[in-house]
Formats: C-alpha cells, sequence, structure tokens
C-alpha cells in the first residue's frame, strides 16, 4: 500500500507535535509538571494536536501500520478536547516521558529519509 501525500503530512505533523510536548518537558521534573497549570495545558494541546494528526491518517494506512496504536493516540485527544474534566496528570506524565519516545521511534520509520 502506497501511502498519499496525506498520510504524510499527517504523520509529520504527529512527529513535530511529540518532538514539542518533549521540548516543553525536558527541563521539567513531575512535580515541577504537576505545579504549572501553563505547562499542563501546553502539554495537552501538543496531545490534541497529535491526535488530531492522528486521525488524519488515512484508515488503510492505519490497518497497514496496526503497531501504532492510533485508537488510543485519537482517544487521548477527545478526552482532552470533551472531557477535560477527566485527564488524569499522572497518566499523561507516564504517556508524555515514556510512551511518546516508542510512538516517535514508530512514525520515524514510517517516513521518508528526506522527512
Amino acid at each position: 500500500m502506497q501511502p498519499s501525500d496525506r498520510d504524510f503530512a499527517a504523520l509529520w505533523d504527529m512527529v513535530q507535535a511529540i518532538q514539542l510536548i518533549q521540548e516543553f518537558i525536558a527541563p521539567l521534573s513531575y512535580e515541577d509538571y504537576l505545579n504549572s497549570r501553563r505547562d499542563q495545558m501546553a502539554v495537552e494541546r501538543g496531545l490534541e494536536i497529535l491526535g488530531e494528526a492522528a486521525r488524519r491518517v488515512s484508515g488503510a494506512f492505519q490497518q497497514a501500520h496496526a503497531e501504532i496504536d492510533w485508537r488510543n493516540t485519537i482517544g487521548l485527544r477527545n478526552v482532552i478536547a470533551h472531557r477535560y474534566e477527566q485527564v488524569q496528570q499522572d497518566r499523561i506524565w507516564a504517556i508524555v516521558t515514556v510512551e511518546l519516545n516508542i510512538l516517535l521511534a514508530q512514525l520515524k520509520l514510517l517516513l521518508p529519509d528526506e522527512a
């Protein structure tokens, strides 16, 4: 299956969102993060962008790359955007400090070398 330019654009947006989130949290400890609503909102916005970009990846591409957790990536975006009162900052921290590293590595394998 050949990915479309739209798929590559969405993957690129996902990579960019993850890298920005990583920049946001790099200087922070968990305590710093918990004490900064500004940093929490910046991270949450990055996760919204990540999830929205994942949603834009074609269904065929998502099926061809089932190793990516598309459903939960998109689902997290929906929780943050629509059920923000249910956001658990300890879970967000775990996602951005562990799971995003794995996702970033997976996404980079899918992008053309010049990306």
